[in-house]
């Protein structure tokens, strides 16, 4: 072994001084700093008109950009809270509720917007607040062994749910913090406090007509319970609308809320969605009424969603 050459010691000490340096930077990098320290209410919602609907009320607002998405700090009824746009889809919805809840100190979610009514008592300009949401597009494509008959394979075990074609529903395989070793899921409950809280607020008074006087044949109402389903489509289909019904005992369908409900069970957050009916899925006698009707469905949901923080003690 050669001998260790005393006068190049302080050079190799500087040397991996710096190099220690450089994996302490690595290391916070990685390790992405909160870009606010005050724990904080999350409001997420999947259009931007929807969103706009409650920037306009936030007092000191305060951007940050992570990713090219736009978080907005501020008080909001008095709450402290960071709003964001998700983007549409269950994906937007997954990695940008990840995404505010590493980089802020996130104590609940609030998921707000619109969605496609499948319940047939619901109507246009209700706001839903369901107490757990499933992702129902979560499926097996199964193989037709006989004309009309289309079987799962006989190792799967977790297809128990009415089938739409050859598509079986399945529940999700999850971890959370609570559960670290993986397990099935399909249905993600909503905090049972927050939907108490919900309930205080059903009488909360909402819109039939928006401002161009476009109007609604009934006076919507705000019903708190029952089941939401979330999945990448867009439905309007009568005969699938029917079904989802059926077999989800579903009020309502969107494209994020339950992608939004596995991040939150997975990190231990508590979360809440309110969604108001755009639209019939498939199930009015016309055209899809979500571009008619948007307007009033995004203020009924922005509405009751500020009754709740108001009320929110």
């Amino acid at each position: 072994m050669p001998p260790l050459h005393l006068h190049r010691l302080p050079r190799l000490l500087r040397a991996m001084s710096l190099a220690f340096c450089l994996a302490l930077v690595q290391a916070a990098a990685w390790a992405a700093p909160w870009l606010d320290e005050t724990p904080r209410i999350a409001i997420i919602s999947a259009f931007p008109a929807e969103m706009n609907l409650l920037l306009a009320r936030v007092q000191a607002p305060r951007p940050h950009v992570v990713n090219g998405v736009t978080f907005t700090t501020g008080q909001l009824q008095g709450k402290p809270v960071v709003l964001l746009h998700s983007g549409i889809s269950m994906t937007n919805a997954a990695m940008n509720t990840q995404l505010v809840l590493d980089r802020f100190k996130v104590t609940h979610i609030v998921y707000s917007g619109i969605a496609g009514g499948v319940n047939p008592v619901l109507h246009i300009g209700d706001v839903t607040v369901p107490q757990r949401w499933g992702q129902y597009l979560e499926v097996l494509v199964a193989r037709e062994t006989a004309p009309g008959t289309f079987t799962p394979p006989v190792w799967m075990d977790d297809v128990k749910l009415p089938r739409f074609g050859a598509n079986h529903p399945r529940p999700v395989e999850v971890r959370s913090a609570a559960q670290p070793k993986e397990h099935k899921k399909f249905w993600f409950d909503v905090d049972p406090t927050l939907l108490n809280l919900a309930r205080s607020i059903q009488g909360t008074a909402l819109a039939d007509c928006d401002a161009a006087r476009k109007c609604l044949g009934h006076k919507p109402k705000v019903v708190v319970g029952g089941n939401g389903v979330s999945g990448p489509a867009f439905v309007d289909n009568a005969a699938f609308r029917d079904y989802t019904f059926k077999t989800f005992e579903a009020n309502v369908l969107d494209m994020e809320t339950a992608a939004t409900a596995q991040v939150a069970y997975s990190n231990g957050v508590p979360y809440i969605a309110f969604r108001s009916l755009s639209d019939l899925a498939g199930g009015g006698p016309g055209e899809n009424e979500l571009e008619t009707f948007f307007k009033i469905a995004a203020d009924n949901s922005a509405t009751v969603l500020l009754a709740f923080l108001a009320a929110w003690k």
